[in-house]
């Protein structure tokens, strides 16, 4: 049983969800404590405990300590197992994160699988479903993880009331990549929504990203809106922006709303996190590099990684992933411009 410091680093419910998912693919039990020990609540949540709990589920793994506010657990997995599954946060807990730790799995799994998450899409320190959806799943679809998103509905903080479906088959193996620089950019488009909330909120966003984005010289930009309604949650807006590049990696940036927060600062926000990361000339976002590196270090070859900030989420995944696979990552910092992250893959096989 390898044991792991949830505490280390940012000590967030990342170091959690990623030690779990390298368990199943590993077969390895794993103990976790210190939860969340740098958060002001450490201990499991509502979203870490069943993200556990799924994760449990669809690969046979026995559990302990798995119960609110508890800072220690052992996971020890069985077989992944395809097939359906559905689970509901029962809070406004992103399912994204939950998926985000799912898809690893499942890609490892006995056949195609498909899960029902419920909770909430478009919460804040968790990234957006169009984001997941249009940036990540893409990006995972190049190194031969093959998964669909569906979006049902939308839930915001603090009602949740959100639902998703997942559709992941089972990989033949994880392909590795190598995109440092970005190329040239593509069209720019995006996704500005509102739910239970006047129409014209999700067009403001949008007319403002677009506005900031051709200041800057951006000329081919669509922006969609999408407004809709959820009798089981409450009123939420956000806007996700992506670019679509010469890697064939989408970089992308998002924006949420909030009452203090008119439509318009929500849009221009947006549109500038997606110019800095652009502007770093990457092939990866910021957020988008936490997510791959795990990938890439479960990868058959040589991975190499232009991110354009290497975030602390990102150490950790390169800490944890060094621990439990005995990977070696190489970091290059690029002029101040981002940073180039190389990993001889430790392959383990699906199924």
């Amino acid at each position: 049983m390898i044991e792991i410091d949830g505490s280390y680093g940012e000590g967030g419910g990342q170091i959690l969800r990623g030690a779990v998912f390298l368990s199943c693919i590993t077969g390895t039990p794993v103990k976790v404590s210190r939860i969340r020990g740098k958060r002001p609540n450490p201990g499991l949540q509502a979203q870490h405990l069943v993200g556990l709990k799924a994760a449990a589920a669809v690969s046979g793994a026995t559990l302990e300590g798995a119960e609110i506010g508890s800072c220690e657990v052992k996971f020890s997995p069985g077989k992944v197992v395809g097939g359906e599954y559905a689970f509901d946060v029962g809070t406004a807990g992103s399912t994204m994160l939950i998926a985000q730790e799912l898809v690893p799995i499942l890609a490892f799994g006995d056949r195609k699988s498909v899960v029902r998450l419920r909770g909430g899409t478009d919460v804040p320190w968790s990234p957006p479903v169009d984001y997941f959806k249009n940036v990540s799943i893409p990006a995972f679809q190049k190194m031969g993880v093959d998964v669909a998103l569906e979006l049902i509905r939308r839930g915001h903080y603090p009602r949740g009331g959100g639902e998703i479906i997942l559709s992941v088959s089972p990989a033949v193996g994880i392909m590795p990549i190598r995109a440092v620089y970005r190329g040239e950019v593509g069209g720019i488009r995006g996704i500005s929504h509102c739910t239970n909330l006047p129409t014209h909120v999700a067009s403001r966003q949008a007319s403002a990203a677009e506005r900031e984005l051709r200041q800057y010289g951006y000329r081919d930009i669509r922006i969609t809106t999408d407004v809709g309604t959820n009798r089981l949650g409450g009123p939420g807006s956000g806007i996700t922006l992506w670019a679509d590049t010469t890697t064939g990696i989408r970089v992308g940036a998002d924006s949420l709303g909030s009452r203090d927060r008119r439509a318009e600062e929500v849009g221009i926000l947006a549109a500038r996190k997606l110019i800095a990361e652009l502007q770093s000339g990457m092939a990866l976002d910021s957020h988008l590099a936490d997510m791959m590196i795990p990938l890439a270090a479960l990868a058959e070859g040589h991975s190499e990684m232009g991110v354009s900030d290497l975030t602390p989420h990102s150490k950790t995944m390169m800490w944890l992933c060094t621990k439990m696979l005995g990977t070696e990552f190489k970091v290059e910092l690029l002029d101040g411009r981002g940073a180039l992250v190389s990993v001889e893959g430790k392959p383990h096989r699906p199924g």
